[in-house]
């Protein structure tokens, strides 16, 4: 399995990354946190470094990618739980940052993870049953580490639907949302906000 991917960031939208590492490009399935923190690099020389998680099955093969190893640990630590999948994870990643959600676990606040668009009060319970325990080493690592993002930069609501449509929620129901929300916001804001709206 590979630990992480090093290399020029040739291509970046809030869903996915693109890393040319020694001529081969790497597209990655990336949170809005992931993209928060690394955005600032794809107009740049510098290399990106984002660690991986494998997710292999028949009639798919997806490389997930995150920004510290804090946000992979505990992707990793949500896809253990039953009725918990990739994807979902993800998206759970993209409302809460890491040291968020780690914090509404380990404190048992299941009401934020049920406010998570596809987490239910029994996958909520499960998921704090599960992992409460898990998750309190997770928080120390977070709390060296902070919360700081990437500079945001305004981009349109179009963008912002359509990222929301490749996580897999309807055209229609996305547009809805967005239609109630300020257009200056940048597009993690707009994504976060209509988030919680869904």
């Amino acid at each position: 399995m590979y630990e992480y991917i090093s290399g020029k960031l040739t291509s970046l939208n809030t869903t996915q990354a693109v890393i040319d590492c020694g001529g081969v490009g790497y597209l990655l399935e990336i949170s809005l946190t992931t993209f928060d923190k690394i955005q600032h690099l794809r107009d740049t020389s510098s290399p990106a470094k984002l660690f991986v998680h494998e997710v292999i099955r028949e009639d798919a093969h997806q490389i997930f990618g995150f920004a510290d190893e804090i946000e992979r640990s505990l992707f990793r630590l949500l896809i253990s739980v039953s009725g918990v999948g990739a994807n979902t994870a993800r998206v759970m990643l993209s409302t809460l940052t890491a040291v968020e959600l780690s914090s509404a676990i380990a404190s048992q606040d299941e009401a934020t993870i049920k406010r998570i668009k596809g987490i239910g009060a029994k996958t909520a319970q499960r998921i704090v049953l599960e992992l409460h325990d898990k998750v309190a080493t997770l928080g120390t690592m977070s709390a060296a580490v902070g919360t700081s993002t990437g500079m945001g930069i305004s981009i349109s609501k179009q963008e912002a639907l359509s990222a929301m449509t490749m996580l897999g929620f309807a055209k229609s129901a996305v547009e809805k949302v967005l239609q109630t929300l300020d257009g200056s916001l940048t597009a993690e804001e707009l994504i976060r906000e209509a988030l919680k709206k869904m």
